[in-house]
């Protein structure tokens, strides 16, 4: 008899997320000895709520009650919505987008896979920089493709170049560049990315490609220190950005988020025209309706960035002290340090025994670390201190 499921699902269900396993690791703490007493850092879940014009939005739409306001629209969105991220975008880099080069997605999930559907065949492959964010691998999986896993440097977490170059060949149809970096918090600087600019050149001119990069920037407005994110679409021609709102407003639950097309890219319409035929195929049919418009009345009111800065220093700070290893965040909410013994998944058994809930570092492609999310109230960061000076001593 014929098992139920696919043979490939079958596979991924035993590869499956080590983010999620350990939040279910985290579930069975909390039902023995109290959520208070359980220091969960393993997933990505922001713990500041919306803010306030958000749900302002929110309540003046329901209200509202507008006709049609549930119903469906252009598969790639609103062109109002559309419009207003593109006007965002080009405030914040100088470019000038226009409605068209945007469809909404449900989510950055959603986004990257309606992507990858587009543009690739089956035995092409897509470059990724570990570590990466695990989903990658499946989400490439997904349409036949192949990932390639390149590594990056172990002191600064920034890809190699010419690493970069060696692993280009007829078969590399797009690069992901994840900047700030989950699980990082790295941000790729403007000189970095204008040297990978010039290596995607120059192979696309040795194996006659067009090399798409797919710039994933779910993080891009929790940035600390100052710091400017610089722009994928003024450095890479063949560039889309994927982007959501789902941690720049503590809407991950939502489900909104888009692709902006480069309109310097060669075809770009053509490959619009396919980002929309995607959307609607893989079954996502459009983004949610009452949060696009909620998303475009409240584009600019973000979290404040300052409140995850001072969690990633209280944390950090603490390691550090201890004896840890680890490159301090420019952005996002994660850090990655690295583990007190090789076998990273070994040391994450260790700090289950002081209620710590951390995620192996060999699940993004980077054995002998570990991330810690740190977007949870600060009490629990507080509490979880004393938990890490015991694993900590445990290795000393």
């Amino acid at each position: 008899m014929n098992d139920i499921i696919a043979l490939k699902t079958s596979k991924h269900l035993k590869q499956s997320s080590v983010i999620r396993a350990m939040f279910e690791e985290g579930e069975k703490l909390r039902r023995i000895y109290g959520a208070e007493n359980v220091f969960d850092f393993s997933l990505g879940n922001p713990d500041p709520e919306p803010p306030k014009a958000v749900k302002n939005a929110l309540k003046r739409l329901v209200s509202e009650d507008k006709p049609g306001a549930h119903g469906y629209m252009n598969n790639a969105g609103y062109p109002e919505v559309r419009a207003r991220v593109a006007d965002g975008i080009n405030g914040e880099t100088g470019r000038k987008l226009s409605y068209r080069n945007i469809i909404m997605t449900c989510g950055a999930g959603g986004a990257l896979n309606t992507t990858l559907k587009t543009i690739l065949n089956p035995g092409e492959e897509v470059i990724v920089f570990a570590p990466f964010f695990p989903e990658y691998k499946f989400y490439i999986d997904n349409f036949g493709g192949k990932i390639v896993e390149v590594s990056t440097s172990t002191t600064t977490f920034e890809p190699d170049p010419d690493c970069l170059e060696r692993s280009i060949n007829s078969r590399t149809k797009a690069i992901i560049l994840n900047s700030p970096n989950n699980p990082t918090g790295v941000i790729y600087s403007e000189s970095l990315l204008k040297t990978i600019a010039g290596v995607v050149d120059k192979k696309d001119r040795e194996l006659d490609t067009r090399i798409c990069i797919i710039s994933d920037e779910p993080y891009s407005r929790l940035v600390y220190d100052n710091i400017k994110l610089p722009s994928v679409l003024n450095i890479f021609r063949n560039s889309v950005v994927i982007n959501s709102f789902s941690k720049s407003h503590s809407l991950p639950g939502e489900r909104v988020g888009y692709i902006a097309v480069n309109y310097e890219m060669e075809n770009a319409g053509e490959l619009i025209d396919g980002l929309v035929f995607s959307n609607r195929i893989l079954g996502y049919v459009n983004a949610p309706a009452l949060f696009q418009q909620v998303v475009a009345m409240s584009f600019e009111n973000v979290v404040d960035s300052s409140i995850y800065a001072e969690r990633r220093d209280i944390l950090y700070n603490h390691l550090i002290r201890l004896g840890f290893s680890c490159v301090k965040p420019q952005g996002a909410f994660y850090l990655f340090p690295k583990a007190l013994i090789p076998d990273d998944k070994e040391f994450i058994s260790h700090a289950l025994k002081y209620n710590l809930v951390l995620v192996p570092g060999s699940g993004f492609g980077c054995p002998g670390y570990f991330r810690i999310a740190y977007c949870m109230d600060m009490k629990t960061i507080e509490n979880s201190l004393a938990a890490f000076s015991a694993l900590a001593e445990e290795f000393h």
